[in-house]
């Protein structure tokens, strides 16, 4: 998924401290290829360390966020085993665990792995942030919410509880609050911490841009790239800013360089929408076959690009059946307010309009402040006689771009 918002931050302050308490590496290493470097050393010293099994597990996780390279979650995994094998069921040992379920998606299954270290370890933060993760990727809203409130409680200002916070101050509909939340991020972030600062930097250009605010998105995707150069998810937030700018061509090479970092087929979509903007058709008709043939391979796993599968059936492909086949799958696993927007959509496309209203309604319901939502909320709406909630969500669209609604060519 390109939105994993939540469980991207999964890795950050038990990731930062691993990585300050690390010995000074050479500066060529990223923060998480520096923690990894240590737990090497520790177990070289120790091979009975079962804790510095469970750091090194950590620390390729970090990795595999840094690179976008699911390996290192697997490699992570085979680690841990060696952590348990010295000490069963050790208890940061299934912490690392639930952790690295998050990174490969398995959400439901991180939650049930984190509910018996919540019960047993109420007061550690860390499984709140668990909680708080899984829920919130699920669909389980309140629930998220209810746990990023007792991560702030237990440690008012603590830099994974802020971040989670105002991820989901964003899908509640406050930006701005959602903004702030990641500027004390920032400014809690220690300076070494060069991904993690560079992450955050990015979530606030995300929520610029969101708020209609190209120029200043787009200094703070370039302050991202120079805190961390050739950074996959500030690439590709760039690119967004440049297609904004209909600077297409320039999107297009940012969206290739994001590719070639991190060949996922959600990426790949991505890159073929820029190619058809850009007007290179026959390259854009390559990539979505590309495209295709690579999700159709994961679409059944858990860490997946079905959301970017279902708008090509529907809004490229032309095959609306296939669409709301991969959405149907998607929606028995999660609820979240992206998976109630492909699968109202798919609904859509196949003429199920008045059945469509109820999940787009519940996306909507959540608060989240979305163009694309927006617009297509405006559709269902129209289709099923209800003119009034078109212009309405037209309008919404609208403000967010920053754009006067176009009402004369809507279809009611």
């Amino acid at each position: 998924m390109k939105r994993l918002v939540t469980v991207i931050t999964v890795l950050m302050g038990f990731g930062a401290a691993l990585a300050q308490n690390a010995a000074v590496s050479e500066s060529r290493l990223s923060p998480a290829q520096q923690a990894m470097e240590q737990a090497q050393k520790l177990i070289e010293k120790n091979a009975k360390d079962y804790e510095a099994y469970n750091a090194l597990a950590l620390a390729l996780a970090r990795r595999g966020r840094e690179t976008s390279n699911p390996n290192f979650y697997s490699q992570g995994e085979q680690v841990l085993q060696k952590s348990f094998a010295i000490s069963p069921g050790n208890y940061d040992g299934k912490r690392v665990e639930v952790w690295l379920l998050l990174g490969k998606h398995e959400f439901a299954a991180a939650l049930e792995a984190a509910k018996p270290l919540n019960r047993k370890m109420p007061d550690d933060v860390m499984v709140w942030s668990f909680l708080t993760d899984a829920n919130a990727e699920l669909g389980n809203y309140s629930h998220a919410e209810q746990a990023a409130q007792q991560m702030l409680n237990l440690r008012p200002g603590y830099l994974p509880a802020l971040t989670r916070a105002a991820y989901l101050r964003e899908l509640f509909g406050d930006a701005q609050g959602a903004l702030e939340l990641m500027q004390m991020a920032l400014e809690s972030s220690p300076p070494s911490e060069s991904e993690d600062r560079a992450w955050i930097t990015t979530q606030m250009a995300h929520l610029k841009l969101g708020m209609g605010k190209t120029t200043e998105a787009e200094g703070l995707l370039e302050n991202a790239l120079t805190m961390f150069p050739g950074y996959h998810y500030a690439l590709g937030n760039l690119a967004k800013v440049r297609i904004q700018q209909q600077r297409y061509e320039e999107g297009v090479l940012l969206l290739q360089q994001r590719y070639n970092a991190a060949p996922h087929a959600e990426n790949l979509f991505d890159l073929a929408v820029a190619l058809k903007l850009a007007g290179r058709r026959s390259e854009a008709k390559n990539a979505f076959a590309e495209f295709e043939q690579k999700s159709l391979l994961e679409t059944a796993k858990a860490d997946n690009s079905n959301h970017e599968l279902i708008l090509y059936y529907a809004d490229y492909a032309n095959q609306p059946a296939k669409a709301l086949e991969v959405a149907t799958r998607e929606y028995t696993r999660r609820h979240d307010v992206f998976t109630l927007d492909c699968y109202a959509w798919a609904l859509h496309v196949n003429g199920r309009d008045s059945e469509a209203r109820n999940p787009m309604n519940a996306a909507l319901g959540v608060g989240i402040q979305d163009v694309k939502m927006f617009r297509h909320a405006a559709e269902i709406a129209s289709r099923t006689g209800d003119p009034t909630s078109a212009r309405r969500y037209l309008k919404l669209a609208a403000e967010l771009e920053g754009k006067t609604p176009k009402l004369a060519t809507a279809k009611f």
